[in-house]
């Protein structure tokens, strides 16, 4: 059997989460949203606002702004997690202090409907329930785009504390 090349592969809806507490915030995030939208296979579709959220686990560190991106990509998870973990290294991302100070980070929330447990890849992201610096933006970028997921995301915002440590720091376009 031969594969029709004309044939584009299967697109999934995928969501990100992207923070940074070192140096100029923003900009981090948006390099890192421009590097993930010149990937081959993967499309930006939604931005959430920007929130600007205490740290959480180690907090000897400044704060963090924080937001959540939905994707299209052609790419397996494997491999968008690979992209990202690249785009994290070349925004200079090191990995010194556990849950420590970083230039950004992008955590992979969910791809599709698929669970996934594998040694590198958790999916859906097995803390994303109990942080509300997750599930704040991800709640925005759902309401723009997935109204039954967001009500799931909202019922169990409703039920986390600790969303005080969370305000928005700027809407983004």
């Amino acid at each position: 059997m031969t594969a029709d090349i004309n044939r584009s592969p299967e697109q999934v809806t995928a969501y990100v989460a992207l923070g940074s507490n070192i140096g100029d915030r923003e900009a981090y995030l948006r390099q890192a949203i421009d590097a993930l939208s010149r990937r081959d296979g993967i499309e930006v579709a939604a931005l959430s606002a920007m929130y600007e959220t205490e740290p959480v686990g180690y907090v000897d560190q400044a704060a963090f702004l924080n937001m959540v991106i939905e994707l299209s990509t052609s790419l397996p998870p494997e491999q968008l997690l690979l992209a990202m973990q690249g785009i994290e290294s070349s925004l200079g991302r090191t990995r010194d202090v556990h849950w420590g100070p970083r230039t950004v980070d992008l955590d992979l929330l969910l791809y599709g409907d698929i669970q996934l447990t594998a040694p590198d890849l958790i999916i859906p992201h097995p803390r994303m329930q109990e942080r509300a610096f997750v599930l704040i933006p991800l709640a925005d970028v759902l309401q723009q785009r997935q109204a039954g997921l967001l009500a799931s995301i909202t019922e169990q915002l409703e039920r986390l504390e600790g969303k005080e440590g969370v305000t928005l720091w700027k809407k983004v376009q």
